[in-house]
């Protein structure tokens, strides 16, 4: 068996299915994470829906900020904007089914090694205050919603940047949008956790007074080994802690995974180059 991790696919299909094939990906045998944004803004968000539904618990997904994005727009509580393509599903024949699906995801995954230690898996950051259990406790919380009755209310709800901040004395909307947007929006924050969705550079380039979630002095979960996406001018990063796999496949960059070993200090970088499928910038 070989587990992988996938960075940001973003409805790039074609890209998808050359890395599958790159490491002849075989779903009876293998563990894949996909580290949310499965869809939007490539060609064919449709397509990879299907390839994950499809291979069933061999291709485990988490939400990112664009599948949010999908749930809401088909709900009609988002309108499309120019750059989006998400078309290719709200006009599917089968999409009931890809929605139901995606809705069943979370928004923060544990993958435990067979040496007990431990990968946390997450779209964008964990804030410095939350430890792993309480980061699948708090992803949990917004799961149970998102596959209940009341989805419709959340998804009008989660658009916000505010509060800023974690508190654990946070109840209803202002509390799962803290958690959705730390979970799937997440790239600066001060040291005390107060969370920036201004800027969008590289962790090189932090806005006065913040710095990157994962560079904060003391953060709880130092010791986790944690895989995520979500930050394409960051690119890939793998230092012991940390596996960054967002590499801007939808702007012609790469799509990159990461094979893990017998342990998790045991890495291997596959990456497929991507066409350009949009141009960088507003």
């Amino acid at each position: 068996m070989a587990l992988y991790c996938i960075g940001d696919i973003q409805g790039c299909h074609d890209a998808f299915e050359r890395l599958l094939s790159s490491v002849d990906f075989s779903p009876s045998r293998d563990i894949l994470y996909v580290l949310g944004d499965l869809v939007n803004r490539g060609p064919a968000s449709d397509k990879v829906l299907r390839t994950c539904m499809e291979a069933g618990d061999a291709m485990r997904s988490l939400l990112g900020n664009h599948d949010l994005h999908l749930l809401a727009a088909a709900h009609g509580l988002r309108r499309s904007s120019r750059r989006d393509t998400l078309d290719t599903v709200l006009e599917a024949p089968d999409r009931p089914a890809l929605l139901d699906w995606l809705r069943q995801q979370p928004l923060a995954r544990e993958h435990r090694m067979a040496d007990g230690q431990g990968l946390l898996m997450v779209h964008a950051g964990v804030l410095p205050q939350w430890s792993a259990q309480q980061t699948l406790d708090l992803a949990a919380e917004v799961h149970d919603v998102l596959r209940g009755p009341g989805l419709s209310a959340f998804l009008q709800a989660m658009y916000g940047n505010q509060p800023d901040h974690w508190s654990s004395e946070l109840e209803g909307p202002d509390r799962l949008r803290l958690i959705v947007n730390a979970l799937t929006r997440l790239r600066f924050c001060s040291a005390q956790g107060v969370m920036d969705f201004e800027s969008t550079e590289s962790a090189e380039q932090a806005p006065a007074g913040l710095m990157p979630w994962f560079d904060v002095p003391g953060r709880a979960t130092a010791s986790q080994v944690i895989a995520f996406g979500h930050w394409s001018t960051l690119g890939h990063l793998n230092r012991p802690d940390l596996v960054a796999l967002d590499t801007g496949c939808v702007w012609g960059g790469c799509l990159s995974m990461m094979r893990f070993g017998s342990t998790l200090d045991e890495r291997e970088l596959i990456q497929v180059p991507c066409p350009q499928a949009q141009a960088p910038g507003k």
